[in-house]
């Protein structure tokens, strides 16, 4: 058995560090060999000793998580750090800004001590802190989000190079995007890349629990010139429109009165989250697109691979995986890429571009 990852626990709640080093302890895997109960009393070991994985509550006295990450971002202290959130409007905003901070993912703390106690939660705890630990990025690998003007002045020169070089595409296109662990940050390195005048509207299925993913579709729009919004039931798909699936539930695209639409359905988690991306990309099977612009960026687990070989029985699919130097953690873009229908193997920052060439502009 190779030695145990050694975790710091840091937590104003006797009772929830109590829970979570109890849940830590349980897995062979790991040992919490220090606790602190706020961030000031986590900077201090954090610049003497050096752990493996780090989980940090939110909400803290004297120093909270985000001061802490901007305090270990300042002086270069490198950490794998997981946040424990909550899903509070509020809550699930500056979980995005510790993912930005470079947090390499989050668990919710659910408010109810029975369900904390549970094999649901255990599970999920355990995997993502193994997700973090494992991490091939720490809080120091995030490269800072560019202003929009910035970004919009990128995206200018590629849709001018896209306008020269191609003919205007045809058929209708859709782009359809997974992520996982890793994703939020992954995301505004796509998104805001992406122009108003994308010629097909974007699908995105980033494993969140309810609550979190307005907040992200709420950041992302305000960084981008593309319009971003958390899918909902019943929105007609439109072309330079970002649609993100909402948190617990599965998104569909569906056919209604000649338009494409988004469903959703609440069938039981599958590969174990929800939403899961094989059902958006099953889903296509029977769109009315031409052409499905598959792309699998950073995350843990297999999801998606399955619904792309599906919907390749069906659809003419280019799949554009995510290279493993720059995903946080190389687990859902490995799995597309062994199947072999992966048309290109990207690092993140060219993801958009590959985008806009495969789908044009209006």
């Amino acid at each position: 058995m190779a030695d145990k990852k050694k975790i710091l626990v840091v937590d104003d709640s006797a009772l929830m560090r109590r829970v979570m080093c109890d849940i830590i302890n349980s897995d062979e895997r790991f040992e919490v060999v220090e606790q602190a109960y706020d961030g000031e009393a986590a900077y201090k070991l954090l610049k003497e000793k050096q752990y493996d994985g780090v989980v940090l509550d939110v909400n803290m006295p004297k120093i909270n998580g985000i001061q802490l990450l901007r305090m270990l971002q300042q002086d270069k202290i490198r950490a794998h750090i997981m946040m424990a959130s909550t899903d509070t409007h509020d809550g699930a905003a500056v979980t995005m800004e510790s993912l930005e901070l470079g947090a390499i993912d989050f668990v919710e703390k659910p408010a109810n001590i029975v369900y904390l106690k549970g094999d649901e939660f255990k599970a999920k705890f355990l995997d993502v802190l193994y997700a973090v630990v494992t991490s091939r990025h720490t809080n120091l690998s995030s490269v800072p989000v560019l202003p929009r003007h910035k970004q919009e002045e990128h995206t200018q020169s590629l849709v001018n190079l896209v306008r020269k070089s191609k003919p205007a595409v045809g058929g209708q296109k859709i782009v359809a995007i997974a992520c996982s662990t890793g994703g939020p940050k992954a995301l505004q390195s796509v998104v805001p890349r992406l122009p108003a005048e994308l010629a097909a509207p974007v699908l995105i299925v980033q494993h969140m629990p309810k609550g979190f993913t307005q907040s992200l579709a709420e950041r992302l729009d305000t960084l981008s010139a593309i319009k971003v919004k958390e899918a909902a039931e019943g929105d007609v798909l439109e072309n330079g429109t970002v649609y993100l699936a909402r948190g617990g539930m599965h998104m569909n695209v569906t056919s209604k009165a000649g338009k494409a639409v988004i469903t959703y359905t609440d069938e039981p988690p599958r590969e174990s989250v929800k939403p899961c991306a094989n059902y958006m990309y099953e889903s296509l099977k029977t769109s009315s697109y031409s052409q499905v612009v598959c792309v699998v960026l950073t995350g843990m687990g297999a999801d998606g691979t399955k619904g792309i070989v599906n919907l390749k029985t069906a659809k003419n699919i280019h799949v554009i995986a995510q290279d493993e130097a720059s995903s946080t953690v190389y687990g859902m873009p490995r799995s597309i890429a062994h199947t072999g229908l992966v048309d290109q193997v990207v690092p993140l920052d060219d993801v958009a571009q590959e985008i806009i060439m495969n789908v044009g502009v209006k």
